[in-house]
């Protein structure tokens, strides 16, 4: 079953652990990304898909821009991938999608927002290790070569420097799980990772629909948000940590005082 809908507090802890048990190594070790979405119809679609009209024809000319504008000082190294994480990190329309190694922090995400209350939420679990399992064979002769689940930023710029070279590396769709650089404390908090698709225009949960024992979808009920959300504060699950400053401060407080009605 792909999608289940939870009951509980605790139904909710078993699910977001599900698989995680690792025989051969005797320790638990979930192999999922996790990203939490407010609204359980919220489809996985990238700020860049958000943009409408000719997006896919837009992102070369907004990462360029990017580039252009910005200090040459705020990225380690002048690669694609380098730039790519910079720019999604302080909110440039792209291609990826964050996800977090941690369901708590992909809960908090679905919780995070008050105003979505009254809607289900929902927890995608992608298991990044069978995805990988998928792509074209250079990329998965670096991951074997490293001994990695997961790409770092310098593996895929030794491997592809370009859009171009990602999506000619195959006909069919497929998606490429990797680690920013630890830009700040907001990244290394949220324990967080992107996932980019080889074509800008693929939609990923279009893509997994043919790819059933890759993911899991956790649907959260309305009515036990409120719950989840206190435990999650409870545990400092927060804004004020996920997003460190006074920014995150003011958003934990707001929330935190806000009335249940």
């Amino acid at each position: 079953m792909n999608e289940i809908r939870i009951q509980s507090w605790n139904q909710l802890q078993d699910e977001l652990y599900e698989d995680s048990w690792i025989a051969e190594i005797g320790r638990f070790r979930s192999r999922y990304a996790y990203r939490g979405l407010s609204d359980a119809d919220y489809r996985l679609e990238t700020t860049l898909m958000r943009l409408g009209g000719a997006y896919d024809q837009l992102e070369r000319h907004l990462l360029r821009n990017f580039k252009k504008y910005a200090h040459r000082s705020v990225v380690e190294r002048d690669s694609l991938w380098h730039w790519l994480s910079v720019a999604q990190h302080y909110g440039l329309p792209t291609r990826l999608l964050d996800w977090t190694y941690s369901p708590l922090i992909a809960l908090h995400f679905a919780t995070a927002n008050c105003e979505r209350f009254n809607t289900d939420g929902v927890i995608w679990a992608v298991n990044y290790l069978k995805a990988h399992q998928r792509i074209p064979e250079v990329l998965r002769r670096k991951l074997n070569d490293e001994g990695a689940n997961v790409f770092t930023v310098e593996m895929l710029s030794q491997t592809v420097r370009t859009f171009e070279e990602l999506a000619e590396l195959s006909h069919r769709d497929f998606v490429v799980f990797f680690e920013p650089p630890s830009i700040d404390d907001r990244i290394v908090n949220q324990f967080a990772f992107f996932s980019v698709m080889s074509r800008p225009a693929s939609i990923l949960d279009t893509w997994l629909e043919n790819q059933p024992d890759l993911w899991r979808r956790i649907i959260i009920p309305a009515e036990l948000k409120w719950e989840i959300r206190d435990k999650l504060d409870q545990a400092n699950i927060t804004e004020r940590v996920l997003f460190p400053g006074l920014d995150g401060l003011s958003t934990w407080l707001k929330r935190h005082y806000s009335p249940r009605n």
